[in-house]
């Protein structure tokens, strides 16, 4: 019994060791992105300089040094924020466009895909089934094979060049429906015939009995949606040929090799909106997620 006891516990440390690695070699890139954003123009250069040197000809260099990564700045500054907030009205401006292409998405996916999962979830039938297995097999799909039909539909609607190419089909995207009727198809069926007892129509019952109890799910999509419209790409750079109208998430790829620095403090700045959305909502959307099959006792 005692062997098997410092077996497990030997079991447990590994495991814990194993853990303990990918957490720090994941948590990496963001730590020096913050740590690298409070340093200097001329510290980041000597520092990643020969990562982003180019030849006479405008191409890419073999790099002959070791690269310095460094976590702690040799002097905190703070030059890299003034610029990105104060001097450089650009960045601020893009960050507005990606709040501006993200939110309605988010708060409208979640209410078509409620009411879309309350309808799959409430009646059943070949139809419904057959509709449901297709949201599946597109929700399977990489965006990147829709997004030539989504080209051509916003050429056909003349929404090219609008944030309706993009809100569209981010608005009827299938995840969050798929994610929400998995949900609703587990809530009881008495609680359905106790609200239809006590003379709850489908409204109600929609409103008061499986949003509160979905509530869980809602939290879990919405986070899910959010990160991955946040650090959007081929979308924008596809159906918006203003680059004024761009969100945030492709303005970082150009910024240019004399603003290092900078590309560090936006980073960190970008990445804010997500981690605090991720922190807030980590309970709920680990409860989303662990109990999408089934309602917690």
């Amino acid at each position: 019994m005692k062997k098997k006891k410092i077996f497990n516990g030997a079991k447990i440390a590994l495991a814990t060791m194993v853990a303990a690695a990918f957490a720090f070699l994941f948590l990496t890139p963001i730590v020096l992105t913050i740590t690298n954003s409070f340093m200097s123009a001329s510290e980041i250069s000597s520092n990643y300089g020969t990562v982003f040197a180019v030849d006479a000809n405008g191409g890419k260099v073999y790099i002959s040094e070791k690269v310095n990564l460094k976590f702690i700045p040799d002097m905190v500054s703070f030059s890299q924020y003034i610029t990105v907030l104060f001097k450089s009205p650009d960045y601020l401006l893009k960050f507005w466009n990606s709040v501006v292409l993200v939110g309605p998405i988010v708060l409208f996916q979640l209410l078509v895909a409620s009411l879309a999962s309350y309808g799959f979830a409430r009646y059943r039938g070949r139809i419904r089934e057959i509709i449901f297995f297709i949201y599946i097999i597109l929700m399977l799909m990489p965006y990147q094979v829709t997004l030539v039909p989504n080209y051509l539909v916003s050429d056909w609607l003349k929404l090219l060049n609008t944030n309706w190419a993009i809100w569209l089909p981010g608005i009827f995207s299938p995840f969050a429906v798929f994610l929400l009727t998995k949900f609703m198809r587990r809530i009881p069926e008495s609680f359905i015939e106790a609200a239809q007892i006590d003379g709850a129509g489908e409204w109600q019952i929609y409103r008061k009995i499986c949003m509160p109890l979905c509530k869980g799910a809602i939290c879990s999509a919405a986070i899910l949606v959010f990160i991955d419209y946040w650090n959007m790409v081929e979308q924008p750079l596809i159906l918006m040929t203003d680059a004024e109208k761009h969100p945030l998430s492709v303005f970082l790829s150009k910024i240019n090799d004399g603003e290092i620095g900078l590309a560090f403090a936006v980073a960190t700045i970008y990445m804010v909106p997500s981690l605090l959305i991720f922190l807030y909502g980590e309970e709920y959307l680990v409860d989303g997620i662990t109990y999408q099959g089934g309602i917690k006792g």
